[in-house]
């Protein structure tokens, strides 16, 4: 194996030009904003990011497309990138200034820069998720849409003790703010010095500001070590190698080591997943490969660990993928046409989907009343108990023992009674619980079942309505900042202070109080309007000193409105 020094800046150059290319055994790219600004954060540092793995080839191997664009490589002997895609791809979008592709979408990756961060460059943020699901949107907005929950100037104050940030548009207006890209984009330091009120070189400013944008743009050649596998290895060889390297690093899941593994010897397999998830994609279903990959495990060995992946061979694989595709699509189909589930955002783990697939496919796509009933009652319950929270593999492996045993959905019944105890739900159930947790969209559906309305267009809620200010948000019925310093974060985020009201509609009642805004909604709408909501009629509760007597009234309505949903499901069926 070969070494080669080499910079940031003639990386993604081989990047651009197509001499770098991505071997199909590689995932997608997977990153979010906040990984992007602490690579960039760690290299403004000098700080080691690690190294580079690529594969010198002169044959034609199975690749795939970068999460960025290239030229059509006119190299005959090119290098396919095993370690380091993420931070290329990255690294890639934030110089060139080129959107990412990410599940079919194109998004830019906009990160900023602090020219006034601390000379120790204040304290390193650990990763956070950047994206929420359609049921964990915010409320308490202004009328122009602005979240206001947290006074500016002390997230500013906080903020500015960091070097690198994920941009924001409140933040972008900020004079000591620049975009990294746009610093990228120009060799004058002017734009950004003007823009921060810089005009003279007496401005104690002007060094530091310039010697910090240089900084930045070192990064351009900033080092790293290119180890080169031999040209004499073959696929299957460098598939075990990239499978090795990445199972040390505990770089990759389970699953993108089990796929390097099999499209070593089925080529083709990342593209006919790929049509896949585009299928499913329109179906407003988005599912990553992981999933797909374990779903063709089970089918084709009965179980869902990936320690058997290098014994099962590819005839078995490929039939276990023809069986796992329709399974899949009988579970899609049964998601969002019996159970209402329109999107997988409503599920607590996909793997929720493995078990309706697979009983699909036993009794050949057809079902009686019963095990139909049976079925959902056992999906909204395994849903909102979190059924595959924990242990995951051991309680999927679990179920799938039930099934490929003779069992029937009785069966995995059974083993959520042996879980939890109890299926129905209390009052107590609810006590504490956020829009993340499991239950959650269990709320949703059982009051979409009760007739739940937009509160100012008379729509049902659905996750799928079109247009921005129809999108269905979750707004506090007794707004955050009315509540702040009267009552604790667990309670003023509690699920009973939860209503399901379009983004335009949030945006209107912003942080109005619930005692002068529900009676109009009363008034306009009927009361109606508000018990389909699970919402108490007592107009006393609707004061801010009796909102801890509002939440306990409303669990009990939501409790109602879940357990008559979950009867519904089963059909007066005996458990």
């Amino acid at each position: 194996m070969g070494k080669t020094d080499t910079t940031v800046g003639e990386l993604v150059g081989q990047i651009e030009s197509g001499e770098l290319q991505l071997p199909e055994m590689q995932r997608r790219y997977v990153w979010r904003a906040p990984r992007v600004r602490d690579l960039l954060d760690s290299m403004y540092r000098a700080y080691p990011t690690g190294t580079i793995l690529v594969w010198e080839s002169d044959h034609v191997v199975p690749t795939q497309e970068f999460g960025v664009d290239q030229k059509t490589s006119p190299f005959h002997g090119r290098k396919l990138l095993l370690d380091g895609q993420q931070r290329l791809t990255s690294l890639s979008a934030v110089l060139r200034g080129v959107p990412v592709k990410v599940r079919g979408r194109r998004k830019p990756i906009d990160i900023l820069f602090n020219l006034e961060h601390p000379d120790q460059f204040g304290e390193f943020t650990e990763v956070e998720a950047d994206e929420e699901s359609p049921l964990d949107a915010d409320d308490d907005l202004d009328e122009n849409g602005d979240d206001e929950d947290d006074d500016f100037a002390s997230i500013q104050q906080r903020l500015g003790q960091l070097t690198f940030v994920v941009a924001s548009k409140a933040l972008a207006a900020l004079p000591n703010w620049v975009s990294v890209t746009e610093v990228f984009r120009t060799a004058s330091d002017q734009p950004f010095l003007k823009r921060a009120g810089v005009v003279s070189f007496d401005d104690p400013r002007y060094e530091k500001y310039t010697a910090r944008l240089k900084r930045l743009r070192d990064i351009r050649g900033y080092p790293y070590v290119m180890q080169v596998l031999e040209k004499s290895l073959n696929y299957e060889e460098v598939a075990e190698i990239f499978v090795r390297v990445n199972s040390l690093g505990m770089k990759l899941r389970g699953s993108d080591l089990a796929l390097a593994q099999i499209t070593a010897r089925w080529h083709d397999l990342l593209k006919l997943l790929e049509q896949f998830q585009d299928e499913c994609e329109k179906k407003w279903f988005t599912f990553e490969l992981g999933l797909l990959v374990r779903a063709m495990v089970v089918f084709a060995s009965h179980q869902c660990r990936f320690r058997t992946v290098g014994s099962l061979s590819i005839e078995h694989l490929k039939q276990g993928w023809e069986e796992a595709k329709e399974g899949l699509r009988f579970a899609v189909n049964f998601l969002r046409s019996n159970a209402e589930i329109e999107d997988e955002s409503m599920l607590s783990s996909p793997f929720l989907l493995i078990p309706i697939a697979v009983y699909s496919q036993l009794r050949k796509g057809k079902l009686t009343k019963v095990e139909e009933r049976l079925l959902l009652f056992w999906l909204h319950v395994a849903n909102a108990r979190g059924r595959y929270s924990g242990s995951s593999e051991t309680a999927l492996d679990a179920d799938l023992n039930v099934l490929y045993g003779g069992g029937a959905p009785s069966g995995l019944v059974d083993k959520l009674k042996l879980q939890f105890g109890r299926l129905y739900f209390e009052p107590a159930d609810l006590e504490g619980r956020k829009a993340r947790s499991p239950v959650f969209p269990l709320v949703f559906l059982a009051l979409k079942e009760q007739g739940a309305r937009d509160w100012h267009s008379g729509l049902g809620i659905s996750l799928t309505h079109q247009g921005k200010l129809h999108f269905i948000q979750c707004h506090h019925i007794f707004p955050k900042a009315l509540l702040q310093g009267r009552y604790t974060p667990k309670e003023i985020n509690d699920i009973a202070n939860m209503a399901f009201i379009s983004g335009g509609t949030n945006r209107f009642l912003g942080k109005k109080d619930p005692a002068k805004y529900l009676p109009d909604i009363v008034q306009e709408r009927g009361e109606d309007a508000l018990t389909c909501q699970g919402e108490p009629l007592d107009r006393d509760l609707w004061a801010i000193e009796n909102y801890q007597r509002f939440l306990a009234a409303r669990r009990a309505e939501l409790t109602k409105a879940i357990n008559a949903h979950l009867d519904k499901a089963r059909a007066g069926i005996e458990l």
